[in-house]
């Protein structure tokens, strides 16, 4: 099958297409033609080897952790699925490969396509879209008539999570640049902040919970915003500053120091409660998702779309940090 693989970490001029072996298919797996994928900022910070103190890569390595398509063959002990139904997935990090045109991912991280989208916009959601959930639902457990600040609302986390947020009936501030602001609006944010010209602590001073997707100073400033008692899902570490200022190893080692140390602080002297939320790969997660799109709870917001041969290219757009919404990458 063909692949885009890199043989070392650096820039995107690392990626090489060429056929590779099929992978191996186990019992409690599902092998996936893949139609579509996407980059996701987690791509290019695996590609560059600054996330490597947590996510070793076996060189040279397939990347990717979206995927829509149809089933090519079931595992002897999966029953949920069967050849030919179309579904989409984000493999755990330890079985990246969706930037191919087959991948084999666990029945459990799989859920049926949702029916009222096409295959490149549901592989824009998996990732994106369980970040948001396990922010929102599963950390700020967040609930009908309460306020949430949802940073760079009009990311691939963003436009998911402020019609999530909607959905379960809260009030949404998000920070995004001006010309951003008629999107977000239109995917229900009440309040879009201009995060240059305007402090989002003033103005969504009070609110709830926050998803809080930028790192640095602003950890700090946006569990100062939340009301004491609320909650802060935090979805950026800062893992690259650190492995780029201390290596691998030793980066991991002062990350975790210096969360423990924002997790502590956060709680005693703003009282409120930061959670560090990574995306859990999950199916049962993935169907509720799938349910909203089809019900017209959630949409998918595609900027622009690659071809598998200018993977290089897409992983270029992304780290420009201007995409609204995600980057896709057509493999069929």
């Amino acid at each position: 099958m063909l692949a885009a693989r890199i043989h070392g970490y650096g820039t995107a001029d690392e990626f090489v297409l060429e056929q590779v072996a099929e992978p191996d298919l186990g019992p409690e797996d599902v092998r996936i033609d893949v139609h579509a994928t996407s980059v996701n900022p987690v791509d290019y910070k695996i590609r560059q080897g600054s996330q490597r103190g947590v996510i070793r890569l076996g060189l040279p390595s397939t990347l990717g952790m979206d995927v829509s398509g149809i089933v090519l063959e079931v595992g002897s002990s999966v029953t949920n699925f069967q050849v030919g139904d179309e579904v989409f997935a984000s493999p755990s990090h330890r079985r990246m490969g969706t930037y191919a045109e087959q991948v084999v991912v666990r029945a459990a991280e799989t859920a049926p396509k949702p029916q009222s989208i096409s295959h490149l916009e549901a592989a824009s959601l998996p990732l994106t879209a369980l970040t948001a959930y396990d922010s929102l639902v599963t950390a700020c457990r967040l609930q009908s008539g309460q306020s949430v600040l949802i940073q760079a609302g009009s990311g691939g986390v963003g436009t998911i999570a402020i019609q999530l947020a909607k959905h379960l009936g809260a009030k949404v501030f998000t920070t995004c640049s001006p010309r951003n602001h008629d999107l977000v609006r239109e995917l229900g944010a009440d309040v879009a902040i201009d995060y240059r010209s305007e402090n989002f602590e003033h103005v969504a001073k009070g609110v709830d919970a926050a998803l809080e997707s930028v790192g640095g100073d602003d950890i700090a400033r946006v569990s100062r915003t939340v009301r004491r008692g609320g909650h802060v899902a935090m979805i950026t570490t800062g893992l690259p500053e650190m492995t780029k200022r201390f290596g691998p190893t030793l980066g991991v080692v002062a990350l975790a120091g210096q969360l423990a140390w924002r997790i502590a602080r956060a709680r005693l002297a703003d009282g409120t409660r930061l959670h560090v939320v990574a995306r859990t790969p999950s199916g049962k997660n993935l169907s509720e998702i799938a349910r909203l799109v089809d019900a017209g709870a959630i949409r998918p917001i595609v900027d622009r779309t690659f071809g598998l041969e200018a993977i290089g290219d897409a992983h270029r757009y992304l780290e420009t940090g201007r995409a609204r919404g995600k980057v896709v990458v057509a493999v069929k």
